[in-house]
């Protein structure tokens, strides 16, 4: 099982003044992932947002950054945000940062859980989902050949149009990003791509009937078995024990689950009990020791029918570099062994 992080590259602010600048969270971000790397983890994510709070707008240039610091990770968006973007420059950006990294790109793409990218760049909401569903088309014909001709209702059309650079990989791996959609599960399968599945709450074991839905759709749409994997994202972070990770990540997780976006989508405040709830057995998050983590994870993969990724989303806390660091080497060091 591949293990990695994913970061939305978090810049949290106090009372409207900035905890510390943009260039430093940046380069420490950077700092993790290289050491990410250096502790032999599979992956690296970046998200992709367009809110004060991150700096993650332009998700392939930090990945490109990353890439002259690191030889072996593997990175990608976490997710890129196709149904704003153009497909064809999505494209080029992932093939040339395949190029720039010799092999290591991927992306994960998805409709994203933010609506700001809609009217920043003239859409509407109301096509949130045909917007995806074009778009992904273009992006899978693109990624499979070199020539497009193509017609659609959000972009103008492609007539026999070649499109530079391709990358190094053949084909560039690409991952569906799903919450809890049905449709989105189903899509997946019939495309048989690769799923990566968000589970940023509640219990785990209740997203195995929409994987099993992924997979059966997969089946019947023809692709190989080894074709159709899963990979899981939740929030996690480790320290030495369990209690150790939970009174380091509750406090500040409580804050920023309270305030921000969470206070303007109207959740209602984290409290410590939803968090005991949320970390237990069944529960979504991974926080804890490696060892208790591990036995989590391994407890997920078998209720899903099997996982080949896990990845942790740990900058949603206001946590500092060093703590996040810490986490990252557990995470290489102890974690990963106990759940090859």
């Amino acid at each position: 099982m591949e293990v990695g992080v994913d970061s939305f590259v978090a810049r949290f602010t106090t009372q409207g003044a900035d905890t510390y600048s943009s260039k430093d969270a940046m380069s420490e971000l950077l700092d993790r992932i290289a050491l990410a790397d250096e502790a032999g983890l599979d992956v690296f994510g970046i998200g992709e947002h367009h809110r004060r709070e991150f700096l993650d707008a332009a998700p392939h240039v930090i990945l490109a950054a990353a890439a002259g610091r690191t030889k072996r990770i593997r990175l990608t968006s976490a997710v890129t945000v196709l149904s704003a973007a153009d497909p064809v420059r999505a494209f080029q950006n992932f093939a040339t940062l395949d190029l720039v990294s010799q092999g290591r790109a991927e992306m994960v793409v998805g409709r994203g859980s933010f609506i700001e990218a809609y009217p920043l760049f003239g859409l509407k909401l109301e096509d949130y989902d045909d917007l995806f569903a074009e778009k992904l088309d273009l992006l899978l014909k693109i990624r499979d050949n070199e020539t497009v001709t193509w017609q659609g209702r959000f972009r103008p059309a492609l007539n026999n149009q070649p499109i530079y650079p391709r990358p190094l990989q053949n084909p560039l791996p690409i991952w569906l990003g799903v919450g809890g959609t049905p449709e989105s599960f189903v899509r997946a399968g019939v495309l048989g791509l690769p799923l990566m599945v968000a589970i940023i709450g509640g219990e785990t074991h209740r997203f195995a009937p929409l994987v099993d839905l992924y997979r059966e759709a997969g089946r019947r749409a023809g692709h190989p078995e080894e074709k159709l994997t899963v990979g899981l994202h939740s929030m996690g972070f480790l320290a030495e024990t369990t209690q150790e990770a939970i009174d380091t990540f509750y406090p500040q997780f409580a804050v920023a689950m309270s305030t921000g976006v969470a206070k303007e989508r109207g959740w209602p405040p984290m409290t410590r009990q939803r968090f005991d709830a949320q970390n237990g057995p069944l529960g979504a998050y991974l926080i804890g020791s490696p060892e208790e983590v591990a036995e989590k994870i391994k407890r997920h993969s078998a209720a899903l029918g099997g996982i080949s990724r896990v990845t942790f989303q740990m900058d949603v806390a206001n946590l500092p570099h060093e703590q996040l660091s810490k986490s990252i080497e557990l995470i290489g060091e102890k974690l990963k062994p106990l759940i090859q």
